[in-house]
């Protein structure tokens, strides 16, 4: 029974109220007091997908079974039916157990011949780290080739922007050249959690197989698969009330990985620790991820609360507005209050609120009460943490005085009045031809007429001598 593994987890803090319209909200790495000694660590409020705490988080580490969260993601996704029974070949993995490292092994009790479903297979998978399971899952479900399996689990890693993780094998046995980082197992993790089956098949305690296999397995009631994650577990030392799942990896060479979730007082959180040390200087085995994940959970609980950072009253600054009937300025305030789960140890005045973009230098009245103003975004210790816009806290009238003033002061520079020269330049030319055209008839048709004189036929006068 492998309920006697131990493991880490954690979670932690930091979420937004949601408003009318989203706030934009950063991360924020606040600096935890006790050691953290898993070499890489971080901690996620999944409400908001918001981080406040990571530790070198994008170091490359050999992730060990934690690789069994992305061969449940491609069987779900590619298998069309959970229910469909599989004969165990037991020639799939014998050749895992010749390994240098045997103490990596982790088995279900499955056995030749058994017969199990999908579903009983990630089952036994997700909870014990089962190399009979991941290896069937990746046989099957990749065309009778594990190989063929492993290029669909890199293929859905680059499509998840996984950038610092690559794939070997299906079940988590060391190899080098399998490696990814606790940035990376955070994203894998998140979108595991929103497929079907994922969150309730790792978030289960324990489990018996749909099928009874009798043949093999007399007493199928004892026949239980415990989660390898013993802060599930209500007798052990590790247990933590509110954690579950999701996935632990231990390796020689790697140390122990733990990715858990954690709920209290209807807040959610995810931890991913890596590489955190098997023994201590002396030699003596230790469980680091488990106090990691202790402490992350205690610091969490106990020294975070929602607080208002920025009151919807709060007055931010003001714009200058010309031809106001009386105060030539208007105020601004957010648009919206914001409030974070917060570190009680930081004082909320030490936040930063002077990062304000004005979307205009100065206004004209008339302003609107509400209108849009801007933006600013808080900070802390270099980080952003929210943006919201700034709106105006009041109506500013338009005085008619100044304005007449203004019109008159401004006309001649207006487009109207430039239109006004341009038209009567037009019109008095078209004047001064028509004038033009004008003098020319009246000339012509002044001109005299030279007199013709009528001068008598000479043919005609011989003829009345």
């Amino acid at each position: 029974m492998i309920k006697n593994k131990i493991f880490a987890l954690l979670s932690v803090m930091a979420i937004i109220i949601p408003f009318a319209k989203p706030v934009k909200s950063e991360a924020i790495n606040f600096t935890l007091k006790d050691t953290i000694h898993s070499d890489s660590a971080i901690l996620i409020n999944l409400d908001s997908d918001t981080v406040i705490h990571e530790k070198n988080a994008d170091d490359k580490q050999m992730p060990g079974p934690l690789v069994n969260i992305m061969t449940a993601i491609v069987c779900i996704e590619q298998c069309t039916d959970l229910n469909q029974e599989i004969i165990i070949d037991e020639s799939i993995y014998t050749d895992l157990y010749v390994t240098e490292y045997p103490d990596d092994i982790r088995t279900a009790e499955i056995y030749n011949e058994d017969i199990l479903t999908y579903t009983d297979l990630l089952y036994a998978m997700m909870l014990t780290s089962s190399i009979e399971a991941s290896q069937t899952i990746a046989y099957n479900i990749g065309g009778r080739s594990v190989s063929s399996f492993v290029d669909k689990m890199n293929e859905k890693a680059s499509e998840l922007g996984l950038k610092s993780t690559h794939f070997t094998n299906p079940t988590g046995m060391y190899d080098e050249n399998q490696y990814t980082s606790a940035r990376d197992m955070t994203i894998l993790t998140e979108y595991a959690l929103s497929i079907p089956n994922f969150e309730k098949i790792c978030s289960t305690y324990s489990y018996n197989p749909s099928v009874p296999n009798l043949e093999r397995h007399e007493d199928r009631s004892e026949w239980i698969w415990y989660h390898s994650n013993s802060m599930m577990d209500s007798e052990s030392d590790y247990y933590y009330p509110g954690a579950r799942g999701v996935k632990t990896g231990n390796l020689e060479k790697g140390g122990r990985n733990i990715i858990a979730l954690a709920s209290k007082d209807g807040n959610n959180y995810l931890a991913v620790a890596m590489r955190s040390p098997l023994s201590d200087a002396n030699g003596n085995t230790q469980f680091y991820h488990l106090e990691d994940a202790r402490d992350l959970f205690n610091w969490a609980f106990n020294h975070f609360s929602y607080q208002i950072i920025l009151a919807e009253t709060a007055e931010l600054g003001e714009i200058p507005v010309s031809l106001a009937d009386g105060n030539d300025y208007v105020l601004a305030r957010p648009k919206e209050e914001i409030s974070l789960l917060w570190y009680d140890d930081i004082d909320v005045s030490l936040i930063n609120r002077d990062n304000i973009i004005w979307y205009k230098k100065s206004l004209q009245a008339p302003v609107k009460k509400g209108e849009l103003l801007g933006e600013v975004t808080l900070e802390y210790s270099g980080e952003a943490l929210a943006t919201v816009e700034l709106i105006a806290v009041s109506n500013v009238e338009r005085s008619t005085a100044k304005y007449n003033l203004y019109a008159a002061k401004m006309f001649p520079k207006s487009n109207w009045f430039k239109k006004a020269i341009i038209i009567s330049c037009v019109l008095c030319g078209i004047y001064i031809l028509i004038c033009i055209y004008s003098f020319i008839l009246f000339k012509n048709n002044s001109k005299p007429i030279k007199p013709k004189y009528a001068v008598p036929n000479i043919k005609d006068k011989n003829k009345r001598k």
